[in-house]
């Protein structure tokens, strides 16, 4: 599991061309713990996962589990004005609103 994710980290650094040194900044680690990581030696903490979700636009499910289905980046950034409460409320009204669709 250490070395797909590693994998996938090293995969998000590369898509958007940046250096281990770079992206190591914008996460708050060092290159050299990145390249630990890139080959699967080690897991980030969920501090430093959150950073590099946001930096990258991936989800948690993604670099974790390797899910593909990812929210937009735009769209976590609107998300984010909201607590977790008004997102539950907002999903389990368009559940409603789905099934009042499909029984229509």
């Amino acid at each position: 599991m250490k070395e797909e994710i590693g994998k996938r980290i090293k995969n998000a650094r590369e898509n958007m061309h940046m250096t281990k040194e770079s992206f190591a900044k914008e996460i708050g680690i060092t290159g050299q713990y990145l390249g630990i990581l890139e080959k699967g030696q080690s897991y980030l903490s969920v501090e430093k996962l959150k950073k590099l979700c946001d930096l990258t636009g991936l989800s948690a499910d993604y670099i974790l589990f390797g899910k593909t289905i990812t929210i937009a980046h735009d769209t976590q950034k609107v998300l984010s004005g909201f607590s977790d409460e008004q997102i539950a409320n907002a999903c389990n009204t368009l559940k409603d609103l789905a099934l009042l669709i499909k029984n229509a």
